[in-house]
């Protein structure tokens, strides 16, 4: 890659939230951003705020659990911003309920989103990795990988992807390719505030009452998540791979 080449991120889920401010934030690192999410007008806005900041950026459409979409949406974005470097597994769905209430389609759900989707993603992007010899590969766990009541399948596709990023870098660490995680703790996002409101509590309230218990006292924002990923797919971390970091205030018992 010559000195004067951007290189191309991929980021899935970034209509909103931690998604799109690490669009906006790896734009901001000079990358040229697909912003990736099921409706590509609900991209938009994080386009536009990349572009008025004079960055590149690409909204696309694409079910990340579909095959064929994911072929098609890295192939475009290979063709219109150049082959994608960068991935950032982050597209994510909440099916939240106690085991003996979750459906087998909740469950579907969250695995094919998270898990199906990371695996769809990497394997169409990783041959461009290769080809360039360079990559970075940023998976988009939790820390309900640590077991969290109500979430049975959310906790396991995020364990999931622990081991799955831990295996691309062991597959792909020859060919110049790094994989790590990263693991938020509590995030002010839409995703949390459904929570608070299948608790029946304000998300103001909710906040308040969780931060007491994080030791930085308050709880994270998406910019806290998008400034980890902007580490591990920075050019400088080509040393650091199979990593899991929490982004959670403070250890987690």
């Amino acid at each position: 890659m010559s000195m004067t080449e951007q290189r191309v991120a991929i980021i899935t889920g970034a209509a909103r939230g931690i998604g799109a401010a690490t669009a906006i934030r790896l734009a901001e690192e000079g990358r040229a951003v697909a912003a990736v999410d099921l409706d590509a007008a609900a991209c938009e806005d994080t386009v536009e705020k990349i572009t008025a900041a004079g960055g590149k950026a690409l909204a696309v459409g694409c079910d990340v659990a579909d095959e064929a979409q994911v072929e098609a949406a890295v192939t475009r974005i290979a063709e219109e911003l150049g082959a994608p470097t960068i991935l950032v597994n982050n597209a994510g769905v909440l099916r939240d309920n106690l085991l003996f209430k979750m459906s087998a389609t909740d469950w579907d759900t969250v695995m094919n989103v998270h898990l199906r989707g990371a695996f769809l993603m990497a394997r169409t992007a990783q041959s461009h990795m290769v080809g360039a010899g360079f990559g970075r590969i940023v998976n988009l766990s939790s820390s309900s990988a640590l077991g969290h009541r109500g979430q049975a399948n959310y906790s396991t596709a995020k364990a999931g992807l622990q081991g799955f990023t831990k295996t691309l870098a062991k597959e792909l660490g020859q060919f110049g390719v790094t994989a790590n995680a990263v693991a938020p703790g509590l995030i002010a996002t839409d995703m949390t505030a459904a929570v608070a409101r299948r608790l029946g509590k304000s998300f103001g309230d909710y906040q308040t009452e969780a931060a007491r218990h994080i030791p930085v006292q308050r709880i994270g924002s998406p910019d806290d998540i998008a400034n980890a990923v902007a580490f591990f797919t920075a050019d400088a971390a080509g040393f650091v791979s199979g990593q899991v970091l929490y982004v959670a205030g403070g250890p987690l018992d």
